[in-house]
């Protein structure tokens, strides 16, 4: 793994942990979602029959590396788009598990996207296949969304060739530029808890 893939980890779950404190701060519990047997994460913590508390969960707390490089990886998408994706968003996906987190930045407000579980992975995958095609389709550089914002259609995603950060319109070319990188990009964040 690369030193720019560790500081990705690392400002990733840095800011899952501040998410974490900043809604214990204000609600005094974990996040509380809507138990689902059929849709289990190991992000969740038992609460009550209804409903369970969540918290972003390292994939490393519950996996071996070689099952996480097995198991959570963009072969399969790499393989079927006939490109390479780039290392922060494959960095950024196979980081942790967990429901979206709300964050704020200069811009506005926005959710930062994750798979809940290994299934939720899959889907992952499947969407940003479709999202890929759907750029290479419109002739529009590829690029790969990981948020999307309180603005309908809007979504932050990551130009698969440079690595820069970009607000697009779903369906459109990429109209503003928001960091030059991920991991700056995260680092200005801050978490919102609604």
């Amino acid at each position: 793994m690369t030193s720019s893939n560790t500081r990705l980890k690392n400002v990733l779950l840095d800011f899952s942990k501040q998410y974490v404190a900043a809604f214990e701060k204000a609600y005094n519990h974990l996040p509380i979602i809507e138990r689902d047997e059929a849709w289990i994460s190991p992000c969740e913590k038992p609460k009550n029959e209804e409903e369970n508390y969540w918290q972003p969960t390292a994939l490393t707390d519950f996996l071996l590396p070689e099952t996480i490089a097995a198991e959570l990886n963009f072969e399969n998408v790499e393989s079927a788009l006939e490109l390479s994706l780039h290392p922060d968003i494959k960095t950024y996906f196979s980081t942790m598990f967990s429901e979206a987190l709300e964050a704020h930045c200069a811009d506005g407000e926005l959710s930062l996207l994750f798979a809940w579980n290994m299934d939720d992975f899959v889907r992952l995958q499947e969407n940003i296949i479709g999202h890929v095609l759907m750029k290479k389709r419109l002739k529009q550089p590829v690029t790969i969304f990981f948020a999307v914002t309180d603005e309908e259609d809007i979504i932050i995603s990551l130009n698969n060739e440079t690595g820069e950060i970009w607000a697009e319109r779903v369906g459109c070319l990429p109209h503003k530029k928001l960091s030059d990188d991920l991991v700056s990009f995260l680092e200005q964040l801050s978490p919102l808890t609604k």
